[in-house]
């Protein structure tokens, strides 16, 4: 069998839970690994139990497709590498077969300017969860009282028709607006749920950033800011605020009755690891590539790699037809 080096590539959005991933992969812990697998008492990971495994833990994924074990840690069937850049560059190393597994927060048809035929001729759409992609503001901004915006006024402050903070109730202060690179996931996302077009114009942006780390540090370090993100790179100097779409208020607390953590807010997207479609692969994904993604979409998976990040878990219909994608079980 194939135990070449999985590699994958791409978004700093989706990089968080693939790259907890290859990490929880490579150390191949036993069960008894608490800070792995979660431990025999209370505090077990929920899932844990539902995998029924006396092997380390790539082992025991990887069994699943006819690998055969090591049962050594920090020696797994196969290693596994993630590479932090963004969705664009993920998507195009997947399509020029650089890497394994293009990581993506934006669809690849938006980022390889491809029809849905196009793309689902040549790539595997594997969705590992999602996103409530939120709309940050720096802390200054956050403690003056701008705690929530409309839909409308986050349009218009991104696309130069808001300039100041105070002509939407906060301080006399010229708003710092912060955009992703173009060809990030993040950046075509926000543009298709917020501004309707994955081309739309940002002429209110004043700078933009590759990565989610440097815009939540550039919003952390400068006043006045709004931002853009994902969920899991947001803290007390990077505070998402609330967005009033259409009269319904989507706050960024799991416990409100509508929130960013839901399926129903509209800047809400799916979070994917593209394979794609050869000759050596005519379903478009490999064994090495089942075995990996297979270990995401498990309650375990979900838990630990998504969950654990800040990131919407998928229901269990969703994990069912996403596992369904995969190469048959050995």
């Amino acid at each position: 069998m194939n135990t070449e080096l999985l590699d994958a590539e791409g978004s700093s959005t989706v990089y968080p839970i693939s790259n907890k991933g290859a990490s929880y992969w490579n150390a191949n812990a036993p069960p008894s690994d608490g800070e792995y697998w979660g431990s025999n008492d209370e505090s077990t990971v929920p899932g844990w139990d539902d995998l029924d495994t006396d092997m380390n833990l790539a082992d025991h994924f990887a069994s699943l497709y006819g690998f055969e074990p090591t049962g050594q840690r920090s020696d797994p069937p196969y290693n596994a590498t993630v590479s932090l850049s963004h969705s664009g560059t993920g998507c195009k190393a997947v399509r020029d077969g650089l890497v394994d597994i293009g990581n993506s927060s934006g669809p690849i048809t938006a980022e390889l300017d491809l029809s849905e035929e196009e793309a689902s001729e040549n790539y595997v759409d594997h969705v590992v969860g999602r996103d409530g992609q939120p709309v940050v503001v720096s802390s200054d901004i956050y403690d003056a009282g701008v705690t929530q915006l409309t839909g409308e006024q986050v349009r218009q402050i991104y696309q130069g028709g808001i300039e100041n903070w105070s002509e939407i109730g906060g301080p006399d202060q010229e708003i710092f607006v912060i955009g992703r690179s173009e060809g990030s996931g993040t950046d075509t996302s926000f543009r298709l749920n917020m501004l309707g077009s994955a081309d739309a114009s940002m002429d209110g942006v004043n700078t933009r950033f590759g990565q989610n780390q440097q815009v939540a540090e550039a919003v952390s370090n400068n006043d006045g800011a709004i931002a853009y993100m994902a969920l899991a790179f947001t803290s007390d100097s990077v505070q998402p605020i609330g967005i009033d779409f259409d009269g319904t208020l989507y706050e960024p607390d799991k416990n409100a009755e509508n929130t960013i953590f839901d399926s129903a807010y509209p800047l809400n997207r799916d979070l994917h690891m593209y394979t794609r479609i050869t000759d050596d692969t005519p379903d478009g994904t490999d064994l090495r590539e089942g075995a990996f993604l297979n270990m995401f979409l498990t309650n375990f998976g979900q838990t630990v790699f998504v969950e654990q990040n800040n990131y919407i878990p998928l229901p269990t219909s969703d994990i069912e037809s996403e596992a369904a994608k995969l190469p048959d079980q050995a």
